[in-house]
């Protein structure tokens, strides 16, 4: 089964300053990788279209949408907070990163693909309903899974994170609705410090300590997650794909391989093949070095694709 990527030139200009870890290579990185791997002759290339007001508004109130299109620059950054940047074009790649999402939603639902990879930037789990921060402005998966729910009706969709940072946003967004079961891994304590404390009822969280190996997280998520997912039975599955628990990762202090990112994305996959139909959109989130970022990708998207 060939899965769907689906990415934009656009979000190759969203620049935030040329020593900014979320840098525009990111999503060059990624492209090249899948390019020169044995999957290519699976995969079906997209571009993203821009979200449109109306559907950011499905997680967003109108008037931070109307906040953040303001604070839009022409020229020069703009700075949200001191790790959250703007410059002339970074609205537009935010606008594309989410509208990805949509498309994804609407391909598989279409079964043009059981799965797509969204290869977009800004990422979005930390953008709360109100809030933009941790490098992002609208919250990408939210909406996909918002969109999922009011478009098809679908009446349960899952959420796996498994970014090094706590998908605040996320949890911000689905509080404790019924419809969404987020399942997340997080270095714990680390940025931003969210996801043990007040636990919402719909939230699997999986803390890790800093040094923890995949050998731990794959004994949690069996333990954890896999039987949620088998209880809740989702109707599809949204990955918030964070590759920076990586081993070589410098701005975390996980140890996972690529091979663990692999071996997480076909347990999923098995439970959406149960109850999904095989359904799984999955969104770039973090991984900053790039000497290992397309390899994870590439495990992941591998997994994505086993029938």
């Amino acid at each position: 089964m060939s899965v769907g990527i689906i990415s934009h030139p656009d979000c190759l200009l969203h620049d935030m300053g040329q020593d900014h870890p979320e840098q525009p290579l990111r999503v060059a990185a990624i492209t090249a990788a899948l390019e020169a791997s044995p999957l290519i002759h699976d995969l079906k290339f997209y571009q993203a279209p821009l979200a449109t007001p109306q559907q950011l508004a499905l997680v967003h109130p109108e008037s931070y949408i109307q906040q953040i299109f303001a604070a839009a620059p022409t020229h020069g950054l703009c700075a949200l907070d001191p790790e959250t940047i703007m410059n002339p074009h970074s609205l537009t790649a935010a606008c594309r990163a989410a509208g990805a999402v949509i498309q994804a939603v609407d391909l598989v639902m279409a079964k043009e693909h059981s799965a797509v990879f969204c290869n977009v930037r800004p990422p979005g789990h930390h953008a709360e309903r109100n809030h933009a921060m941790g490098f992002c402005f609208f919250n990408n998966v939210a909406i996909g899974a918002a969109y999922a729910l009011a478009k098809y009706q679908l009446p349960r969709v899952a959420i796996v994170d498994f970014d090094v940072h706590h998908g605040n946003g996320t949890e911000d967004i689905f509080r404790n609705e019924d419809r969404v079961l987020l399942c997340s891994s997080f270095q714990h304590p680390f940025y931003p410090y969210s996801g043990t404390e007040h636990e919402s009822k719909n939230l699997i969280s999986i803390p890790l300590p800093a040094g923890a190996s995949g050998k731990m997280f794959r004994e949690l998520v069996t333990t954890r997650w896999l039987p949620a997912l088998n209880k809740f039975k989702p109707e599809m599955i949204f990955f918030s794909a964070g590759f920076d628990g990586h081993a070589q990762e410098r701005m975390a202090e996980l140890n996972f391989l690529a091979e663990d990112y692999a071996w997480v994305t076909e347990k999923v996959a098995e439970i959406a093949k149960k109850y999904a139909q095989g359904r799984m959109v999955s969104v770039l989130e973090g991984g900053y070095n790039l000497a290992v970022l397309g390899e994870c990708v590439v495990s992941h998207v591998s997994a994505l694709s086993i029938p």
